[in-house]
């Protein structure tokens, strides 16, 4: 599985899990409690990679890197953002650094 590939199912998931709401769905409860705890838990893990990185310990930023892109998938499922725009976005962002290089050389 290619790792656009594994996000994508995963978002996947998550859609389905906002329109589903199933009860014993740790994400369809973040869902249930609204785009506030979803902040909550993007700021959680983006300050738990901050204290990973800071330690020095690759496994631990490794987890905790997975867990803020989940989190961030969540949060682009809460607001309906399909993938396909961050990715077309970081496309555009590449492109657009790459000509730039390219020019300054």
């Amino acid at each position: 599985m290619s790792d656009a590939e594994i996000l994508r199912r995963i978002y996947e998931v998550l859609l389905e899990r906002k329109k589903s709401l199933p009860d014993a769905s740790y994400t369809a409860s973040l869902f249930r409690q609204g785009e506030d705890a979803i902040l909550r838990k993007v700021g959680e893990e983006t300050l738990e990679v901050l204290l990973a990185s800071k330690a020095g310990v690759e496994s631990e930023i490794v987890h905790e890197t997975a867990d803020l892109y989940f989190h961030l998938l969540v949060l682009l499922a809460h607001h309906g953002i399909p993938l396909a725009r961050i990715y077309a976005e970081l496309t555009d962002r590449f492109g657009k650094r790459r000509d730039r290089d390219q020019r300054e050389k």
